[in-house]
Formats: C-alpha cells, structure tokens, sequence
C-alpha cells in the first residue's frame, strides 16, 4: 500500500456554522473510508518559510490529510465522496515516496 499527502486548497475561512457543517461531513466520510485513512490531518495557518536564498513560491493549501491505498486509481476513489469537493475546493493528491 502506498500512502498519499492530501492537502486542501480553495474554499477560503468558512464561518463558524460552515466550520461545523465541515467537521460533520468530515466525521462522515472518515467513516465510510475507513482504514484507509492513516492520518485524518488538520487545517494549517501559514506562518512563513525557511531557506538559504530566494524562496520557492508559497504552496496555498488550508490543510492535509494522508491516506493509504493500492494505487492513484484507489486513493481517487476513495477521495471521490470527500465533502471538501462537495463544497467547492480542491484535494491535491502527492505519493510519498
């Protein structure tokens, strides 16, 4: 099984009814995937970059999630019923290697 970095962009800072709507749907989905999902992750808030010289452009995503499935094909479908798409925003699917 690979594992797979889900991070999250678009959508951005729901209110907080729309907040709650969100851990709901989550919480969710979280159950009908099941194992499949090793860490269910966090939002994030960016603070700023670290390097040596002029830093690479700034990746925007709001949060991540990291699965586990048995291809790119399994971790879509698995990704397909995500109430993160449902509302509009983007799921960025990277293998770790």
């Amino acid at each position: 099984m690979a594992k797979y970095l889900i991070t999250y962009s678009g959508m951005g800072h729901p209110d907080p009814a729309q907040m709650e709507a969100a851990r709901a749907a989550f919480g969710a989905w979280l159950q009908t995937v099941g194992s499949a999902v090793t860490d269910p992750g966090s939002p994030v808030n960016y603070l700023g970059e670290v390097s040596t010289g002029d830093p690479a452009p700034r990746a925007d995503f709001s949060g991540y999630t990291i699965i586990e499935a048995a291809s790119e094909e399994a971790a879509r479908e698995i990704l397909s019923g995500h109430p993160f798409i449902a509302r509009g925003g983007t799921l960025q699917i990277n293998e770790c290697l």
